[in-house]
């Protein structure tokens, strides 16, 4: 499973890290991830989603069923 949002597909990110030399490493900057149980009221049960913290912010503003929409995603196969 790879560490991607399910309703924004945001991923890592790739950076890098620059010591106090200025010497450049390449590092990943991951998104910050969370398994979150989520109510979904169109089919009346709960909806396990791996999601990015924004977009758990966003998902109190739109809804659910909105953002699954402009997704692309079909809530009943989670």
């Amino acid at each position: 499973m790879a560490r991607q949002c399910d309703l924004t597909g945001r991923k890592a990110n790739n950076a890098f890290a620059i010591s106090h030399s200025h010497r450049r490493t390449k590092k990943l900057q991951q998104a910050n991830l969370q398994e979150k149980r989520v109510w979904w009221p169109q089919g009346k049960r709960w909806v396990k989603l791996r999601l990015s913290t924004r977009a758990i912010k966003t998902l109190e503003k739109k809804g659910l069923a909105a953002m699954a929409k402009e997704a692309g995603i079909d809530l009943s196969k989670y």
